[in-house]
């Protein structure tokens, strides 16, 4: 949520709290929450902490945890995560990895499996000082067209399965 967007709807409609929540649809849509406060800085109103139960991590390639301010992507593990993607246990293994950082012993009681992986979003997010994230970008070319997520990729192939398409090419435009 753009911080500009944020001030104007609370100049609108100032008795109104606003409030920015992230997350994907395999953790329960809503992983973090951050109230807008007009006071802060920046471009943009940071996605904030994880909500109960949940825990994010912002992990180097090797899953190590980056420094506060350093971006990295974004992984998500808790009781709201997904078990998997339907019939699809190729990207089941590719997104849902094994959790280097084991949940304590009285929130393992609830959290089954769920709680031994984690769900590598493919955000870019990074540690801000107090300690609310904010979210930086996409590490793949995917983007959202009216809250879909679209992989131009995927688009691409399946133009060029048809046997009168050599080669496409998919771009992202404003207009």
């Amino acid at each position: 949520m753009s911080a500009e967007l944020a001030g104007r709807l609370q100049d609108l409609l100032p008795s109104v709290e606003i409030v920015n929540l992230y997350g994907p649809s395999e953790a329960t849509i809503d992983t973090t929450f951050q109230r807008y406060r007009k006071t802060q800085n920046g471009l943009t109103v940071p996605i904030g902490k994880p909500i109960g139960n949940m825990q994010v991590y912002v992990l180097d390639p090797n899953l190590n945890p980056v420094p506060i301010g350093v971006a990295g992507e974004l992984y998500i593990a808790g009781p709201g995560l997904t078990r998997g993607y339907l019939k699809r246990c190729d990207l089941t293994a590719q997104k849902l990895v094994p959790n280097p950082f084991p949940p304590s012993h009285s929130a393992a009681n609830t959290m089954e499996s769920r709680g031994n992986r984690l769900y590598k979003s493919g955000d870019l997010a990074r540690y801000m000082p107090d300690g609310t994230l904010e979210f930086v970008g996409r590490m793949d070319a995917q983007v959202k067209i009216r809250g879909f997520r679209i992989e131009p990729g995927e688009i691409e192939m399946a133009l060029c399965s048809h046997p009168s398409v050599r080669e496409a090419v998919v771009l992202v435009r404003e207009d």
